[in-house]
């Protein structure tokens, strides 16, 4: 039997009877929203490069935070910056980072917040890679100690999930043997599993101070031609101790997006980047497009294509259009 076909041609539908035949929506129950902690103490900063979103103090943080919770969004993605970087990236496993010192806080204000942590070096080395460098070469294997280090630095200060997001090779098993032995396996992992090489990243970049030195990373990040390799990617991560897989970015990999919702059965999570929530916030700058309306159109797309969780800068705007 065929999905109803709504014969009447009305010149406006009511919302009750859109509402009724919508075979895709979005709740504030998919959406997650991206948080920057900084140094500092009483930091509150508007980000240049991003509309909207702001770098946080860890005591400034909470508020925001518990905004966030107010309006219904399930969780937060936490990244942080330090307050030096070095070779080794050594800030991003130190247990009084600026992640960890902002996760106590969030933790204390808003227990039922979940929170997630970005975990990659690319933020805290000086040369900006994701994984240590020797003799010109991403170094893979020393690599995964120090990320390894970073989950579990973050699971101890209450960390609710940890996403590595570093494309390095054996990740996922490193992390969650070290998580595992130090008593946190209950403590998921969701993987940036389809990290692609994408110029959509560019507002981030500058928001986490976090763009490579020198060279790019398309030898461990995906290239955008690649289809069949984010099902290999998934595959092994799950093997590995994955329990949530995301595609990253959303919007010019919705194909992506929907294989893999295909392909396995565990919860599919989209991150809808930087250079994607930034087009839409240019062009409504320049009145050539509704903004709320885009922005939930974005999201239907995505989650249509199959996502479970979506990850976004508009969750808050999102939040508020669906309440209203």
């Amino acid at each position: 039997m065929g999905f109803p076909v709504i014969r009447q041609r009305r010149l406006r539908a009511s919302a009750e009877l859109r509402r009724l035949v919508c075979q895709t929506k979005v709740s504030v129950d998919d959406l997650v929203y991206p948080l920057f902690t900084c140094p500092g103490k009483g930091v509150k900063e508007p980000i240049a490069s991003m509309a909207g979103c702001f770098h946080f103090s860890p005591d400034r943080i909470a508020e925001e935070a518990a905004e966030v919770a107010s309006l219904g969004i399930p969780a937060v993605l936490l990244f942080g910056l330090p307050e030096q970087k070095d070779e080794s990236g050594s800030e991003a496993y130190a247990e009084d980072s600026t992640v960890c010192r902002a996760i106590r806080q969030i933790k204390k204000a808003v227990p039922e917040l979940l929170v997630i942590t970005d975990v990659c070096l690319c933020a805290y080395t000086d040369h900006g890679h994701c994984g240590l460098i020797k003799d010109g070469k991403i170094d893979n294997d020393p690599t995964l100690e120090l990320l390894a280090k970073m989950a579990l630095a973050h699971a101890q200060a209450g960390a609710d999930m940890v996403a590595p997001s570093d494309m390095m090779d054996g990740r996922i098993g490193k992390m969650r043997s070290v998580l595992d032995a130090a008593g946190f396996s209950d403590t998921p992992i969701m993987s940036y599993a389809a990290k692609y090489a994408s110029a959509y990243y560019g507002p981030f970049r500058e928001a986490a101070h976090s763009a490579p030195e020198e060279g790019d990373r398309k030898s461990y990040q995906m290239d955008p031609g690649n289809s069949r390799e984010a099902l290999r990617e998934m595959e092994l991560d799950l093997e590995e101790g994955a329990d949530i897989l995301m595609v990253k970015p959303a919007l010019s990999y919705l194909d992506i997006i929907c294989r893999v919702a295909d392909a396995f059965d565990v919860p599919i999570a989209a991150y809808n980047v930087s250079g994607e929530y930034m087009m839409v916030q240019a062009a409504a700058e320049q009145g050539l497009i509704d903004r709320d309306a885009v922005l939930m159109e974005t999201l239907i797309s995505i989650k249509r294509a199959g996502a479970d969780i979506i990850i976004t800068y508009f969750a808050k705007d999102a939040a508020r259009v669906l309440r209203g």
